[in-house]
């Protein structure tokens, strides 16, 4: 855990990861609960939705249910509702409240205020006025939980809200309505409007906390934090606030400047610590766009790093040149999976055992091919014998109109043949008519999440096909937690991690390779990657031999990439090696030309994946490193 450095106008405590500092702000908020009842006080809470604060009302029913914290004296104001909104629907935060904390706590009814998202239009502004009244009655907000949004946002004041807003309806902004698509199973049912509390209001709570985790959050994050206040991002009003802390992970910190370049700031750093130095001197070539080997003193003296020059024994740019540019050097290798009869003392994996078995696990059935399907065919076509595991079976991410196709084929086909007694035609109809009827976000029926279930699996056997891994090593885990057909996933569950042990044992992988791209809008990734660390370190833990030759790789590229001083493997592509990958992701046809779940890049995947390819390979070759066409990285993780 780390504090704010002067850089950073908000008191900011970067925690490891979202469990940690999640579990310190419920206890936080547990105290001050406890405070106000010693007091005979009632506590004022002000709550948030979305994703960021799930794991805090997880905690705070877990201290409820285990050790006795009571919310009977607890008033709560939520900061927002879309409109207009029913409240028992899917997306609505009424119905998130309940589900994630109030359902599981003593609290009384008539103390949860939330936006009513069914006031009629012409009552909005008195319903507005008549909430600023109820949080002023009730002495005020103590603690104000707030995330933030891509936009800055907070609650749901857009750019533009000013730092005097009250309660109120607001237009959504666009960026705002594409991130909630997937809630809402596409954009065009995303409400347009909000009832939102406002700058104003929120800056009236006696105390602030704000959470924010993930890579997604880590530009908008240093903006609040570093940056001058502005109503263009509406959260660098809490700059003005006299009690605020602003609560991340280790991802949504990164971009901070005593985490990015602490030398700026004067922070101290362990020149000692070779991955430190390897952050310093690709940040110094970036920056002056020069390759390593071509740094000079005076680059090191004028750009914050004489410290490096000083603690680097002979005070010399060119002994750490040399240093750097021979470790990104030593990550480069065309043998993902070892070259056999060759030194391996310098290159990322070891040559032998050869061939190796090798586990690929893909969060959903095309991430495997999108984030590293060119290290993929060249372990297949190097000899290797390659293992698929799909975690999920994707089926909330398959168009209505794919799936009546299928449905209809059929139908088309038993009529052609006469396969069956009973006509697929009745299946036909009944999935027609489930979709037809089903409201915007509405689950699917069972057959048609099968069928969507279906058409995931038949994409993925296709590109498996094509990259030349057998049948009989293509494995669909459907992981239990996924299966509830709504956008809205289960908690990781023992079955989840049992399964993943099972997979394991039967394989016992020389290599592992699973993907560390937490950026999901979804959390599928986050929630998959824990499944796998969960199950490798029980096997650990009951003595699985096999793990002590095994070598856990993780990926990134559907979401994000690796930057360039974390890579430990860098394997480049050709430009037919490119092709042929992007022909693995055209075989996953249902998200072709536009995904359901696009998230904030509305490009297609395999473009962004093409792109965040060439532009790893052209930050090598900025740095003096070999030029490629492209290039996937990968990090290890050391288990």
């Amino acid at each position: 855990m780390s504090y704010s450095s002067h850089a950073e106008r908000i008191p900011t405590t970067i925690y490891p990861d979202s469990e940690q500092a999640s579990v310190a702000v419920a206890r936080q908020i547990a105290g001050l609960i406890r405070q106000r009842n010693a007091d005979g006080q009632p506590c004022v809470l002000g709550l948030a939705t979305g994703s960021t604060p799930t794991r805090l009302y997880e905690e705070l029913v877990r201290l409820h249910q285990e050790e006795g914290l009571s919310f009977q004296r607890v008033i709560t104001f939520n900061l927002d509702e879309y409109y207009p909104m029913q409240p028992d629907s899917l997306q609505s935060y009424v119905r998130f409240m309940h589900e994630y904390l109030f359902d599981h706590i003593d609290i009384r009814p008539e103390n949860v205020h939330i936006p009513d998202g069914t006031v009629p239009k012409e009552a909005v502004a008195d319903f507005c006025r008549r909430y600023e009244e109820q949080i002023r009655e009730a002495g005020g907000i103590d603690l104000q939980v707030l995330g933030i949004g891509r936009t800055g946002h907070i609650g749901f004041n857009e750019p533009g809200s000013g730092a005097t807003s009250r309660t109120r309806l607001i237009t959504l902004d666009h960026i705002t309505r594409t991130d909630a698509a997937s809630d809402f199973y596409g954009e065009e049912h995303v409400p347009r409007r909000a009832i939102t509390m406002g700058v104003g209001t929120i800056l009236e709570a006696r105390e602030v906390v704000l959470l924010a985790w993930g890579e997604g959050k880590a530009a908008v994050v240093k903006r609040m934090v570093e940056g001058e206040p502005t109503d263009s991002v509406p959260a660098t009003y809490l700059q003005r606030h006299p009690r605020v802390q602003v609560v991340l992970d280790e991802a949504a910190g990164a971009e901070l400047t005593r985490i990015k370049t602490p030398w700026l700031v004067g922070e101290a750093s362990n020149w000692h610590d070779e991955a430190v130095v390897r952050r310093a001197v690709t940040w110094l070539g970036r920056q002056l766009q020069k390759p390593i080997l071509k740094l000079t003193d005076e680059d090191y003296n004028e750009n914050g790093l004489s410290d490096l020059l000083a603690e680097s024994g002979q005070g010399l740019a060119y002994t750490i040149n040399i240093r750097v540019f021979n470790q990104l050097q030593r990550t480069i290798t065309g043998w993902p999976g070892g070259k056999p009869n060759a030194d391996d003392s310098s290159r990322p994996e070891r040559a032998t055992p050869f061939p190796k078995r090798v586990l690929i696990f893909s969060p959903h059935p095309d991430d495997d091919v999108i984030s590293m399907g060119g290290t993929l065919l060249r372990l297949v076509d190097q000899g290797h014998e390659v293992h698929v595991a799909y975690q999920t079976s994707g089926n909330i991410a398959v168009f209505d109109d794919e799936a009546i196709r299928f449905a209809e084929f059929v139908a088309d086909y038993d009529e052609a043949f006469r396969l069956d007694e009973e006509p697929a035609e009745s299946l036909y109809r009944r999935v027609v008519n489930a979709l037809k009827n089903k409201a915007p976000g509405q689950v699917d029926s069972p057959e048609v999440q099968q069928i969507k279930g279906l058409i995931r699996r038949g994409e993925a056997k296709a590109a498996c096909r094509y990259a030349g891994i057998p049948d009989e090593n293509v494995h669909f885990q459907d992981l239990p937690f996924y299966e509830t057909g709504r956008v809205r996933k289960k908690p990781l569950g023992e079955d989840d991690v049992r399964l993943t042990i099972e997979l394991l044992e039967r394989v016992q992988p020389h290599q592992v390779y699973a993907a560390g791209d937490l950026s999901d809008p979804h959390g599928t990734h986050r929630v998959c990657l824990s499944a796998i660390f969960q199950a490798i370190q029980r096997l650990k833990a009951q003595g699985a031999a096999w793990l002590s030759d095994c070598r856990v790789w993780l990926y990134r590229g559907a979401w994000q990439e690796w930057d360039v001083h974390q890579i430990e493997m860098a394997v480049p592509l050709s430009p037919q090696e490119l092709t042929r990958k992007r022909r693995a992701i055209f075989k996953h046809q249902s998200q072709k030309d536009r995904p359901l779940f696009p998230g904030a890049d509305q490009r297609e995947f395999w473009q962004r994946a093409e792109e965040r390819n060439r532009t790893t390979a052209q930050l090598y070759d900025q740095l003096g490193l070999p030029e490629y066409e492209a290039i996937e990285a990968f990090v290890r993780w050391h288990f």
